[in-house]
């Protein structure tokens, strides 16, 4: 039968796919998300032939991971800001695992209480077969009531039933094909689902959110937490409050801590990258991301000012080759 979070003793479940001893990079993948937050105009144009030159740049430069996140469907009152435009993470994943070979892959972040547990088991298990083993289930709690509402799910209650679709989830996708779980909502037995996940004991399942409820979600049932851009003063103290929770509820296997960075331009700009980005020598980068890894980070995820596919490429080459092997210095 499915657990939720362990109470007492000490509890090592965490699953790890990060190097270990070093500071790892990631990137958000262009074009699947037009936010008008941070998608660069010449994404509006672009499709799936850039979306793939940028996912096989990554796998060949070494970024750790290439994510994309989640909205079924975006109200008139935030399509201004929000844009209508997002791709399905599970089918833009699915596409990425067929031109990449070692990068993983993120749903950063996955709102999983829309959907059964079963069905994003199904959906992920595959995911994670496709791939040979590389996916990172990011699950979050969203924030788009009208999502909810269209779908039939309560808003209100959407915490509670994140938390127990993760423990349901942390049964569905581990080693047995007929898993089985027992919850207020949810519960499934004598059902078997195949192709199981590569991974085992299971995929890792990092949590985002930076609210109290969701940091404790993070710290109790994830074996990780994504950062939703908690600012460099801000970060330590989510990162303390998650070791706090954690060693309160005797849990010691392994936990990414994720941070996302400033924008960045490595080089001199010719041309207005805007206030909040970082822009410079690579040393002088390099250094100013360090500082990520004493806040307690392990991973980063680093997104690339630029006018043109080929100046994104160009700074993605740049950063691997000339920032990343400066950051752990």
């Amino acid at each position: 039968m499915g657990q939720g979070p362990g109470q007492g003793g000490r509890v090592d479940d965490g699953v790890d796919v990060l190097p270990a001893g070093r500071l790892a990079y990631g990137m958000q993948v262009p074009i699947t998300s037009l936010s008008t937050l941070y998608a660069e105009p010449w994404e509006v144009e672009a499709g799936p032939v850039e979306l793939r030159d940028v996912a096989r740049a990554a796998d060949r430069l070494g970024f750790a991971y290439l994510a994309t996140c989640d909205h079924v469907a975006v109200p008139a009152r935030l399509a201004a800001a929000m844009g209508t435009t997002w791709y399905d993470p599970v089918a833009t994943l699915a596409h990425l695992a067929a031109v990449t070979e070692r990068t993983l892959l993120l749903s950063h972040v996955s709102v999983a209480a829309l959907r059964h547990p079963l069905v994003l088991a199904k959906q992920y298990a595959t995911v994670d077969r496709l791939s040979g083993g590389r996916l990172v289930l990011g699950v979050g709690a969203g924030h788009v009531r009208e999502e909810f509402d269209a779908l039939g799910v309560e808003f209100r209650r959407r915490g509670a039933i994140l938390d127990e679709t993760v423990d349901a989830l942390k049964t569905a996708l581990g080693p047995e094909e007929f898993p089985e779980f027992s919850g207020p909502r949810f519960a499934f037995r004598g059902l078997g689902q195949a192709p199981r996940p590569v991974r085992t004991p299971r995929p890792p399942i990092w949590v985002g959110g930076s609210s109290p409820a969701a940091l404790r979600r993070a710290a109790l049932r994830g074996d990780g937490w994504l950062s939703q851009g908690d600012s460099r003063e801000q970060l330590p103290l989510r990162v303390a409050e998650l070791r706090h929770l954690r060693a309160e509820a005797g849990r010691e296997g392994p936990f990414a801590i994720g941070a996302i960075t400033e924008a960045l331009y490595i080089g001199t700009p010719g041309w207005d990258v805007g206030p909040r980005t970082l822009s410079g020598r690579p040393g002088t980068l390099a250094e100013s991301l360090r500082v990520y890894g004493s806040l307690g980070a392990d991973q980063i995820q680093v997104r690339f000012r630029c006018r043109s596919l080929g100046e994104l490429l160009d700074q993605m080459e740049r950063f691997a080759s000339e920032v990343a092997p400066l950051l752990d210095e």
